[in-house]
């Protein structure tokens, strides 16, 4: 009896610890988040002085009165979104056909595509090389498409997906299907897709965070200032110092110019983190079940 309360003792005190140390962590993680937020809202001569810890001081919207009315920023939010929607809908599209080709029994050669495609994970160009052939071969240089087609399929995700369909679809299904007269495009769609909705939300959040994450790209490939992305435009907030073409300079000092800018900082990144916020809950229920079931090698 004495060890059994001795064991329960100790199960105790390790249950104690383990959530000890995940509020700890949990604390850690929404601490910066809460901090973002609250500086967003707070007067900042109050950031700067340092005065702020975890609640807004002396609360004002004057940051998200200046973001909302900033052209700049507007303008990098709407083409985000457009890289976003047109992006990760060609993503899906081309993903999902080619996780079916290569998941079919009776698709001959499909093992040596899938080491092609393999050989694209491990070896690239460079960087300069491919500036090459996107500007002098292909014409995508300062346009809109070089947002969304180069990496309009991910080799590791279409794997995934496709993993997905040999071990969590039965063929049997898929047989039935043809025996009652349907194509592979028919068999996809009423069959397949309906039964991937798992795996779906969990690539259409993969593309989705990618694209809205996505800056390296515009840096490189995009000299149009109208077609910057929002993340964009977010770092010339963070390193530039022309603080009136981002406030507006409406009769501010360059005092205030510079305090509204670091007031702004925070409030783009609380507008910038909205989608994904929005997004995330919409593909949550299916998010956990996705990820295992997808990540099963066979």
């Amino acid at each position: 009896m004495g060890d059994a309360k001795k064991a329960s003792r100790g199960d105790l005190l390790y249950d104690f610890a383990i959530h000890a140390i995940l509020v700890v962590i949990a604390l850690g993680t929404l601490y910066p988040l809460l901090y973002i937020v609250s500086a967003s809202l707070s007067d900042p001569l109050s950031i700067v002085k340092g005065e702020l810890w975890l609640l807004p001081k002396h609360a004002t919207l004057s940051a998200y009165e200046k973001v909302f009315h900033n052209s700049d920023i507007l303008t990098g939010y709407r083409n985000s979104l457009l890289y976003l929607v047109v992006g990760t809908s060609i993503n899906i599209v081309l993903t999902t056909m080619g996780a079916y080709a290569l998941s079919r029994n009776d698709f001959r050669g499909r093992y040596v595509l899938v080491l092609i495609f393999t050989f694209t994970l491990l070896f690239n160009g460079g960087l300069v090389p491919t500036y090459l052939v996107y500007k002098n071969m292909l014409g995508l240089y300062d346009n809109l498409w070089v947002m969304v087609i180069p990496g309009a399929v991910s080799v590791w995700n279409m794997i995934i997906m496709r993993t997905y369909f040999q071990t969590s679809i039965p063929y049997e299904l898929q047989e039935a299907a043809f025996i009652d007269g349907c194509s592979n495009i028919r068999t996809l769609t009423s069959v397949v897709l309906p039964l991937s909705m798992p795996i779906i939300a969990v690539m259409t959040m993969y593309y989705g965070v990618s694209h809205w994450n996505s800056y390296f790209t515009a840096l490189i490939y995009l000299d149009d200032h109208w077609r910057m992305p929002l993340q964009m435009v977010i770092r010339s907030i963070l390193i530039r110092e022309d603080t009136g073409s981002m406030t507006g300079g409406d009769g501010e000092s360059l005092v205030e110019q510079q305090l509204l800018v670091e007031g702004m900082k925070y409030a783009v990144i609380v507008v910038a983190s909205i989608p994904m916020l929005l997004l995330y809950p919409l593909v949550q229920r299916h998010f956990v079940k996705g990820v295992m079931m997808g990540a099963v090698k066979g």
